[in-house]
This record gives C-alpha cells, structure tokens and sequence, in this order.
C-alpha cells in the first residue's frame, strides 16, 4: 500500500509541475479578444495550458453589421435591434471564438455596453456599471483560478473607455489579491511589424504604469513555416476574426493584419517576474511550428 501511494504521489506531482501556463482574459465587449488571439492558441494547444476569459459588457452597443445583416437576416445596423439581439448573437459568436482558441470557462458580467466613449470614469464610479458586482465576481475567479497570467487591452488614451475600465479593473483586481502568489498581469494589442506605437502610462490611472526595465513581450504570427512558407499563424487570427460576424465591419477591415501580437508588462507586477514572462514567451515561440 506504501509502494501504491508513493507511486501515486510522484504521478500527481509530475502532472502538477508538468501542465502549462493558466490564463484569465480580462476585455469589455466579445471581439477584443481578437488583439491576441494566436497567444491563447498556442497557449492552450501547444502548451497545453488552460485560458479562461471575463466579458465585462453585454455586447449590445455593437451594431456595426452592414454585412452581417444579410447573414442574420434582421438589421444590425440599427441601435434598438441591435439591442434586442446582440446580446445573444455575440455570445455564441464569442464560443465559436473561443472554440478555435481553447477557452475553458467564459465569465459573463452583462454590463451594459452603452455607446462609444472615451472617459471611464462613470464606469469606474459605479454610475454606468455595477462596480461592486463585478469587482466581487472579478476577485472570486482570480481566487479560483489560481492564475499564472492576467491579459487585457492596453488602456492607451484614444481606447474605448469600456476597454480602459475593463483594463483597470483587471489591474485592481490583481492588486487587491492577498499572499505571493499573484499572476502577472501584461497589457495587449495587436500591431504591424514597423509600428511606432508606445505606452507609458494613463494619466491620472498610477496603477497602468508599464515597467521601463521590462522589454515589450510578442509574438510574431505572421512568420512563415512549411512548405514554400505558405503557413502562418495568421490564419488562426482570421478564423477567430471571422467568428465575429455581428462586427463585419471591423473585422472586415482587420483580417489579416497585424503580424505581432504585442504585450506590455506592467510596473505593478514587480521585476522579480520579468525573467519568467521572458521564458514564458520563448517557450510560446518554441512551441508547436517553428517561428522567432
């Protein structure tokens, strides 16, 4: 019996340390996932991590389908249909997203996604969404989930103020976490090879500082592999872009574009983790096709 439960001892342990990375994404409307799709692909295929995914908003600001309407058969681009059915058409089109990238569990807040703004404070004062729900409900899955990374949206100045305040949420969230073990926190976005974009901090928003001793992490998705290098990981972005179809018009603009996935670590997390988000991207690059 002694010999049984040392053996089943070794066999946890080798399947504890031997899984892959856990990842809780954190966006405002179904489509942001969109920014870093090839990361959680890989991640949970060619890892074998697991990523979990927090939707803040209820989706229904989005009636941009032009094309879409054809397709569902009901006028998208107007604001009191869209309401009516966008809340449960960007649903299942985030699970058909989720499908192709591996997500786990989603988590739906249903906070209203009013119009197109840029302030978040009303958000962050708990006048346009339920704060004290979703910090709650945001501190409870990071207590579950026992995360080794937290991903959002970069929250730079001409973003959405869903997308800041999801972001700053997040950023909160992982802050008020009690004991050692926190997950480390990066900001996302997608960008072309020759971008001259940068990110320091939002201002009056000390807690989105980004770490000037850690480098900008990527992943290069549109580098090729195969025969004649016709294969790329871009074409996992566009199947995840295409699932998206309430959202026609930007996903028409974005398909195929932006060759990095790019993400910016923030000072909050401390220079003790920079070498193992360091490792944690080699390893990505390393994983499944070869890329650099």
């Amino acid at each position: 019996m002694k010999k049984i439960f040392s053996i089943l001892f070794i066999f946890v342990a080798i399947q504890t340390f031997s899984q892959g990375p856990k990842v809780l994404i954190v966006t405002a409307h179904p489509d942001d996932e969109t920014m870093f799709p090839v990361t959680i692909f890989k991640i949970t295929h060619e890892l074998k991590g697991t990523a979990d995914l927090a939707l803040i908003t209820d989706g229904s600001g989005g009636y941009n389908g032009l094309v879409a309407s054809s397709f569902y058969g009901i006028n998208l681009t107007d604001s009191a249909t869209g309401r009516t059915y966008l809340p449960l058409l960007r649903k299942k089109e985030l699970f058909c997203s989720g499908e192709v990238m591996g997500i786990k569990n989603f988590h739906f807040f249903d906070q209203i996604d009013d119009f197109y703004q840029l302030d978040p404070k009303p958000f962050l004062a708990g006048e346009r969404w339920d704060l004290s729900f979703c910090e709650r409900k945001l501190d409870k899955i990071l207590q579950d989930g026992q995360y080794d990374f937290v991903f959002c949206l970069i929250p730079s100045i001409e973003q959405h103020a869903h997308h800041k305040t999801a972001s700053i949420m997040a950023l909160r969230a992982v802050q008020r976490m009690k004991g050692n073990k926190k997950p480390v926190i990066l900001g996302g976005r997608s960008l072309n090879k020759n971008y001259t974009y940068s990110f320091s901090q939002l201002e009056n928003y000390p807690e989105t500082k980004i770490s000037t001793t850690a480098p900008v992490f990527y992943f290069d998705r549109s580098f090729g592999f195969g025969e004649n290098k016709h294969h790329s990981y871009m074409i996992v972005a566009d199947w995840v872009k295409s699932c998206h179809k309430t959202q026609s018009g930007d996903m028409d603009a974005s398909m195929h574009k932006g060759e990095l996935e790019t993400f910016w670590y923030f000072d909050l997390n401390g220079n003790i983790n920079i070498e193992s988000t360091k490792t944690f991207f080699e390893n990505l690059r390393n994983s499944g096709f070869p890329t650099k």
